[in-house]
C-alpha cells in the first residue's frame, strides 16, 4: 500500500482534512525530527505530514535535522516523499503564486550533514536524476487538476541561508539558468535517495528574489502574503495526488542502495550496523 509523506515548508504547518489522524513522536538514531508526525487518511490514501521547520516555524534551514526527518518518515512506512517549499523565482515566466515541479538541484549548502553513510561505511548512490520523474509527473498533473499554474521541470538552487541572496549572487544564479532558489531541499533530496524513497518538490514561487528590476526585493512579508494565497491550492493538489501515486518500484530511487554500499558488511562497525538497521537489511 502506497503512503505519501508530505514535508511542509514555510507557512504549511498542518494539513487539515486528514481523517482518523494521530500525531506520532518518532525516535531515530539521529535524534528527533522537526516535530511530531501526523498520520491519517486523505480520501482513500494514507498520508504522513511533517512540518519541516516545526509548528510555529522554530527551526531555521541550517538547523533542520534532515536525517532524522527522512529516517522518521521511512520508519513510519512512507513510500513516496513530496516536499512543499517556498522559493524565489529566477525566471520572468515564473510568477509569484506559480507552482514549479523541478527535476534538478544545485546544492550550495555548506554546514549540513548530507548522508547517512559518514563514518564506518561508504556508499555512493546515483544522483543524476535526483527527482523521481514518475512522481514529478503525477504531482504536476495533480496541480493542474487543483487549478494551479504549474511549470513542469527546472532547476532548484539551494543556498545555505538564512539570509536571502545578494544582488550579485542572484545574477550569477540566473546566469546558470536555474528556475527557482530556496534554502531547504538539500540535503533532503539526497537523503531521500539514500533511503530509496521517490522524491519530488512542489516549489511555490513567492517572489523574484532580488534580480528583478521592476519588482521589490524579496521580504518575509511578501513571501507570507503569496503563501497564504497559494496554500489552499497546494492542499487541493495533495488531495489529488495522494490516491494517484505511481509505482515506487519503477522509480530511480528503488534499489538505490543495491550496488551503492562499498564497505563489506563484515567490516561495518557494530554500532554503525545498529544505526543503519532501519535502512540496511
Amino acid at each position: 500500500m502506497a503512503t505519501l509523506a508530505v514535508i511542509g515548508g514555510s507557512g504549511l504547518y498542518d494539513l487539515p482534512g486528514l481523517s482518523q489522524a494521530d500525531e506520532l513522536a518518532v525516535d531515530t538514531p539521529y535524534g528527533p525530527p522537526s516535530d511530531r508526525i501526523a498520520r491519517g487518511s486523505l480520501g482513500p490514501a494514507t498520508l504522513l505530514f511533517l512540518p519541516r521547520h516545526g509548528r510555529g516555524h522554530k527551526i531555521p534551514p541550517s538547523a533542520i535535522n534532515y536525517r532524522a526527518n527522512v529516517c522518521a518518515l521511512k520508519k513510519l512506512g512512507a513510500t513516496h516523499v513530496v516536499s512543499v517549499s517556498a522559493v524565489g523565482s529566477m525566471k520572468e515566466t515564473i510568477h509569484p503564486g506559480d507552482l514549479v515541479v523541478v527535476d534538478q538541484f544545485i546544492d550550495l549548502t555548506k554546514k549540513r550533514v548530507s548522508t547517512f553513510f559518514d563514518e564506518g561505511v561508504a556508499a555512493h548512490v546515483a544522483m543524476a536524476d535526483p527527482v523521481c520523474p514518475l512522481l514529478a509527473d503525477a504531482t504536476a498533473v495533480a496541480g493542474k487538476k487543483a487549478g494551479a499554474r504549474v511549470h513542469r521541470g527546472g532547476t532548484y538552487v539551494c543556498i545555505e541561508g538564512p539570509q536571502f541572496s545578494t544582488r550579485a549572487e542572484s545574477q550569477v544564479y540566473r546566469s546558470w539558468g536555474v528556475s527557482v532558489i530556496g534554502m531547504t531541499n538539500m540535503p533532503e533530496a539526497k537523503l531521500a535517495r539514500e533511503a530509496e524513497l521517490p522524491y519530488a518538490t512542489i516549489a511555490i514561487a513567492t517572489d523574484y528574489d532580488c534580480w528583478h528590476e521592476t519588482n521589490e526585493d524579496v521580504s518575509v512579508d511578501a513571501i507570507i502574503a503569496v503563501l497564504n494565497r497559494s496554500l489552499e491550492t497546494t492542499k487541493r493538489l495533495l488531495a489529488e495526488l495522494a490516491p494517484a501515486l505511481p509505482d515506487a518500484e519503477k522509480s530511480p530511487a528503488h534499489g538505490a542502495l543495491k550496488t551503492a554500499v562499498l564497505t563489506h558488511r563484515s567490516q561495518i562497525p557494530e554500532a554503525k550496523r545498529a544505526e543503519l538497521a532501519w535502512l540496511l537489511s
